[in-house]
């Protein structure tokens, strides 16, 4: 019988490395009736300050998940299908942006890619049109695996 490797729980600076190398995970929040309510997200990861940044429009049903219960967690697949990182915390949701450039706008506009908008006063417009907030996850708990799978 061949031995299969073990699960090799991840440092806290290699799990801050995969979530710093990803830009895409799965955030969780807490329904109304206790379920998880799933829904993959772009994501921002500042290891300083360990808080997770998140774009979306101030209708959303995870904005009044988290509205009513902060506790969230960030799941982020690593290069492989054999590895991954959670980011647990309790999550703080904006105001959203008012005016062209306000606070809110500003980071905003941070989270995107690192390539920024052509026209970036327009894009500031756009977030205010779509009541576009922030929501910041301050992470008290980072987890994760790796398997060392080479078959």
């Amino acid at each position: 019988m061949t031995q299969r490797p073990a699960p090799r729980p991840l440092s806290d600076d290699a799990l801050s490395a995969l979530l710093g190398g990803q830009r895409f995970g799965v955030l969780a929040t807490v329904r109304r009736s206790g379920h998880p309510h799933l829904t993959t997200m772009v994501y921002s990861w500042d290891p300083e300050a360990r808080i997770v940044r998140f774009s979306t429009t101030a209708d959303r049903s995870k904005v009044t998940h988290l509205r009513r219960d902060p506790r969230a967690a960030l799941h982020v697949q690593g290069g492989d299908v054999w590895s991954y990182a959670v980011a647990e915390g309790e999550a703080e949701v904006s105001e959203p942006t008012a005016v062209p450039g306000d606070a809110v706008g500003r980071e905003l506009l941070a989270i995107v890619p690192a390539e920024r908008p052509e026209d970036e006063a327009a894009f500031l417009e756009e977030l205010v049109a779509e009541r576009r907030v922030v929501i910041r996850l301050k992470v008290d708990r980072l987890y994760g695996l790796a398997l060392d799978f080479t078959g």
